[in-house]
């Protein structure tokens, strides 16, 4: 009934959980954006390689929001690919919603396919923006993040999901 010694529950041999976002530096209202759409200027560096280079970009947020599952330069790849055939902003929009769910954000001001369509550029910088705000450096990939995580100490719950709603 009783494990004996050598049956004796082990912590070490248990894996620990997947990391996940770590807390927000600062608060923002629940679910809404933390900049604008069109508060590209807030981050010129990254506002100069989305105009330059959107792919770079996407698969920056895209490694973040699948947490390392695509790496950045697989999903630029595929951005790119898509773009040479008009078709990135469907890929990008995908991501969009994602990320949306993540943090329980609104399709604002318009839906996430037209955002995509019409200013895909203005749509990922405030993309990366929000991920940078919510404490993820896009710019060192899903990796360097959780190891910078670990190093600062952060024990990170997992992200609730939302609540479905009708």
């Amino acid at each position: 009934m009783y494990p004996n010694n050598s049956e004796a529950f082990n912590p070490k041999s248990v894996s620990p959980p997947p990391p996940s976002f770590p807390p927000p530096q600062k608060q923002f209202p629940e679910g809404q954006w933390s900049t604008g759409l069109y508060d590209c200027c807030d981050d010129p560096s990254n506002c100069f390689i989305t105009c330059c280079c959107p792919c770079i970009t996407f698969g920056r947020i895209a490694e973040i929001v699948d947490r390392g599952a695509i790496s950045c330069k697989v999903a630029g790849l595929i951005y790119y690919a898509l773009g040479t055939v008009g078709c990135g902003w469907l890929y990008g929009c995908t991501y969009r919603s994602k990320l949306r769910g993540l943090f329980s954000l609104p399709e604002d001001p318009c839906t996430d396919c037209l955002l995509h369509w019409c200013c895909c550029v203005c749509s990922l910088c405030q993309e990366y923006r929000e991920l940078k705000n919510r404490g993820t450096d896009p710019s060192i990939g899903w990796q360097g993040n959780v190891e910078k995580w670990k190093r600062d100490g952060l024990t990170v719950p997992p992200i609730a999901a939302p609540a479905m709603a009708r």
